[in-house]
């Protein structure tokens, strides 16, 4: 059974690096080949969060897109080329694909990613979110609620110490 396991993991490693190999070789990266490599970060990116887009092969550039889910975007020049996206708030959820085309050539990489519904979390703000109105009329109405109870309770404490002298 291990003997099984092991060849049919070195089977499926080996059929990987062959199939790759054919793509590279099918989109060359530079000379106007096109872009290659491309890549989303994060795959699952919320409706309103940005998303990282990086490609090779863009030597000069290009433009990133997708209709309907952000604006064109353009990627940096340089042997790896980068772009940050913003999502739609009201793009729709699924699967999407998009598109990378290079300044100097005219053929078109894709790449697909996936939109999730609802806003993400607001994470690394800490404590830069204040309170809303709102929450800052409930504290202060809690705080004088307390006082007010605490100041009844010395009040009675005090009657019920001078009755004992």
């Amino acid at each position: 059974m291990r003997a099984f396991r092991a060849f049919s993991v070195t089977a499926a490693a080996a059929l990987a690096v062959g199939l790759g190999a054919s793509f590279a070789t099918a989109n060359p990266s530079g000379g106007g080949g096109g872009p290659t490599n491309i890549a989303v970060n994060p795959f699952r990116v919320h409706q309103g969060s940005t998303m990282q887009v990086s490609a090779n092969g863009c030597g000069r550039g290009g433009v990133v897109r997708s209709h309907g889910n952000f604006d064109p975007t353009l990627l940096s020049p340089g042997s790896t080329n980068y772009a940050t996206v913003r999502i739609y708030n009201h793009a729709a959820p699924g699967i999407h694909t998009l598109q990378v085309q290079c300044n100097d050539s005219s053929l078109i990489g894709t790449h697909k990613f996936q939109i999730l519904s609802g806003n993400g979390a607001q994470g690394g703000v800490g404590g830069s979110l204040g309170p809303s109105a709102v929450e800052t009329a409930i504290g202060a109405g809690l705080i004088g609620m307390a006082a007010l109870g605490a100041g009844i309770h010395l009040k009675r404490r005090h009657r019920s110490a001078r009755g004992r002298a």
